[in-house]
């Protein structure tokens, strides 16, 4: 099974349709997959439901598909650095379901477990909790969180071979493993791809089990949202 795609369009090209529920990963734009987003916002796709730690920036990231209008509802953890988000929320004209970042975190991994739900104290007595199950455990009340199966996964890694094996790198790790472990489609983005048995067993981050499809993109610009320097001494 070939799972090497010549694009990221043409990886999206048959899989992409309005409504969908998506995860995306990354954290802030760190490990984001740049050139599918690129791809999510030439497919046109509308009334999105996006599953990602934030929404990227005002024009990059997430922040290209809200500047588009294509996303219906996102389920974030942090939405601090987009003022297009901003301004969509409060007007009424995205939808949000703020999910503490554990919480997001484990409710993509159960969805890849085949988990449906958990049981956390996180989110106990607070707006998190409205609308949903909670119970007793040792004299303790937890709150029920259901787990997330998205439709589609878009995730960054770093290595690739063609079997789908990924290894990550440093940081840009973050939400990707559970992102792909998550969706019933998972594409994934990466900067370098091997031939199948080049990667040592032992440096494998995550399985090729959990990846369907696979696009190169050798030189990402991996933008930086707020570059913060120490002034040098004497200057």
């Amino acid at each position: 099974m070939n799972k090497v795609y010549p694009s990221a369009r043409a990886a999206l090209a048959d899989i992409i349709r309005d409504g969908q529920l998506l995860a995306v990963g990354g954290f802030g734009l760190c490990g984001i997959p740049e050139a599918l987003i690129d791809a999510l916002v030439e497919t046109g796709a509308k009334n999105l439901t996006v599953i990602s730690n934030n929404a990227g920036v005002d024009g990059f990231g997430l922040g290209k598909l809200l500047a588009t209008r294509q996303i219906r509802k996102m389920i974030s953890s942090y939405v601090g650095e987009n003022k297009e988000f901003e301004r969509q929320y409060l007007s009424g004209e995205l939808e949000l379901e703020f999910t503490p970042q554990g919480t997001l975190a484990e409710k993509l991994r159960a969805g890849g477990a085949g988990i449906p739900a958990f049981f956390t104290k996180t989110g106990v007595g607070t707006v998190v909790a409205e609308g949903k199950e909670t119970r007793e455990f040792d004299g303790e009340t937890y709150l029920m969180e259901r787990s997330l199966v998205p439709d589609v996964s878009l995730a960054k890694a770093w290595i690739a071979d063609r079997a789908g094996n990924l290894i990550f790198r440093r940081t840009a790790r973050n939400f990707n493993p559970n992102v792909i472990q998550a969706g019933r489609i998972a594409v994934v983005e990466v900067e370098k791809i091997v031939e199948t048995g080049e990667l040592d067993p032992d440096a494998i981050h995550l399985p090729g089990i959990f990846v369907h499809r696979i696009v190169l993109n050798s030189s990402p610009e991996k933008r930086i949202e707020q570059r913060t320097v120490r002034a040098k001494e004497g200057a």
